[in-house]
């Protein structure tokens, strides 16, 4: 992550992935003193165009958004999120860890693998009731 980011940071999420929605549950217990706002993008009502993002690329990875609308993704989004808690807990040692040379790579490498097998993974059966979490298979150029 080249910036710091300006909390309030915005995350967009699937939240019909288990493991998507799993993570964001234990970020909203954690708190992250305010500076953190969830948007589940597999929600009927959200809109990728007020954002100029488009839907497949939300789905495809992670992404946050600073309050100076600098756009973080996948490893870079995770690291922004971290920066919301405390350097002193598991969370701000992840993001001091994250930042140092070679581990960025690492965790690159790992999500790029994340990414691209998440749409095999369980879906929360409810969220996907009107279809709408659907997730596309092309990976996005």
């Amino acid at each position: 992550m080249k910036i710091a980011p300006r909390f309030p940071l915005r995350i967009f999420y699937d939240g019909s992935c288990s493991v998507c929605s799993s993570a964001m549950a234990r970020y909203r217990v954690k708190g992250g003193g305010g500076k953190l706002k969830f948007i589940d993008i597999s929600a009927p009502e959200f809109d990728p165009v007020a954002y100029g993002i488009p839907l497949a690329e939300f789905m495809y990875q992670l992404h946050a958004i600073d309050r100076n609308n600098v756009v973080y993704r996948g490893v870079d989004a995770f690291g922004a999120i971290w920066r919301a808690f405390p350097a002193s807990t598991g969370y701000g040692i992840l993001a001091t860890v994250l930042s140092l040379p070679g581990f960025t790579t690492i965790a690159r490498l790992g999500y790029r693998f994340f990414a691209r097998i998440r749409r095999f993974l369980p879906k929360q059966k409810a969220a996907c009731a009107d279809g709408s979490c659907k997730i596309g298979r092309h990976r996005l150029g």
